[in-house]
């Protein structure tokens, strides 16, 4: 990794929490440190769907400028109510215990992190309006596959397929580590 290995102090705050509530389910650091850059190039309002115990959300935070603020939601009362902790002093981050789709009036987002499962699967159709021109979708949890078309567990990727090939939006496969990969896109 082309990157030291200290942490950002937001994020080791975000681990120590998830670690406390027993949650492991987090983001990458080598997803995270991509997500602090992108986050680095917007303003206006970034989003995560699928905060868990925020530790995406302070890697966002960790990068994200002056002239941008985060909204993130956790469906788990519990996991938002630790990840509101870690941002409770943070006027930039506001952390919401709500269903991912209760967050679609507060769009258009410049930078969107889905890393919950729901709106993830549920394909461009339903991002695409919530998405400003040239705001970016980041999607987590890919395998990565050099074949076309994309396979996981040998069928047909179809997410990542119609991902990748939806015309409204430019996107690209990166791998973050050998055995991870997200997808990034670009709304046009």
């Amino acid at each position: 990794m082309s990157a030291p290995p200290e942490l950002p102090e937001i994020v080791s705050r975000a681990f120590d929490v998830s670690r406390k509530r027993g949650y492991v389910s987090f983001c990458r650091n080598e997803t995270g440190r991509l997500l602090a850059t992108l986050a680095a190039t917007r303003t206006g309002t970034l989003a995560e769907f699928g905060t868990g115990c925020g530790v995406g959300t302070a890697w966002l935070r960790s990068g994200v400028r002056d002239e941008a603020d985060i909204l993130t939601a956790e469906l788990d009362p519990k996991l938002a109510e630790a990840a509101a902790e870690i941002f409770e002093d943070d006027k930039q981050v506001e952390v919401l215990a709500a269903d991912w789709s209760t967050m679609r009036d507060r769009g258009p987002f410049s930078l969107l992190f889905l890393d919950a499962r729901e709106p993830k699967d549920s394909g461009a159709e339903l991002i695409i309006d919530i998405v400003e021109p040239g705001g970016i979708v980041v999607l987590d949890d890919f395998t990565p596959c050099s074949s076309w078309p994309p396979v996981y567990e040998g069928r047909v990727d179809t997410l990542r397929e119609q991902w990748l090939t939806d015309e409204r939006f430019t996107t690209v496969e990166v791998m973050v580590a050998p055995d991870a990969s997200v997808l990034i896109a670009t709304k046009r």
